[in-house]
């Protein structure tokens, strides 16, 4: 089997979107943000979204290649920093931030709306530096 390519540029397309959208937020202060409910769950949503996206290509490529099956969303990075696809660096913050789609979605705990922000100024770096390994790996792939 091989690596959906439409399928995966489907998805960065909707990271890509989503992180032009959290960029309008890099400069917001944070009680602004805070006291602002609209704009607090458009970030949570697109946060949540670009995660999402990013857990879907990882769970394809898992599959592809026929690596060992992920128990948890935050697994399938680590398998594939294991499987040197990612970094291990990379891999870590990125199952952090899949740990972090699952407060957002499930509401686990209280959200801390900083955090929040924090993501999207600090770590959405992060997914953009998964979407440019995705992007190698197709390449690869057509070779």
């Amino acid at each position: 089997m091989k690596l959906d390519k439409e399928l995966i540029e489907g998805k960065i397309d909707i990271i890509d979107r989503n992180i032009k959208f959290l960029a309008e937020y890099n400069n917001i202060k944070n009680n602004e943000f805070i006291n602002t409910y609209k704009d607090v769950q458009a970030v949570k949503y697109s946060l949540f979204e670009s995660i999402e996206a990013c857990i879907d290509i990882s769970s394809h490529i898992i599959s592809v290649k026929e690596f060992q099956r992920a128990e948890s969303y935050s697994e399938m990075f680590e398998i594939l920093g294991e499987k040197n696809i990612l970094d291990t660096k990379l891999a870590i913050k990125l199952a952090d931030m899949a740990k972090f789609r699952n407060i957002l979605i499930h509401g686990y705990a209280r959200i801390d709306n900083e955090k929040v922000l924090n993501y999207v100024k600090e770590d959405l770096k992060d997914i953009k530096i998964f979407v440019k390994r995705i992007l190698e790996i197709i390449k690869e792939s057509k070779s």
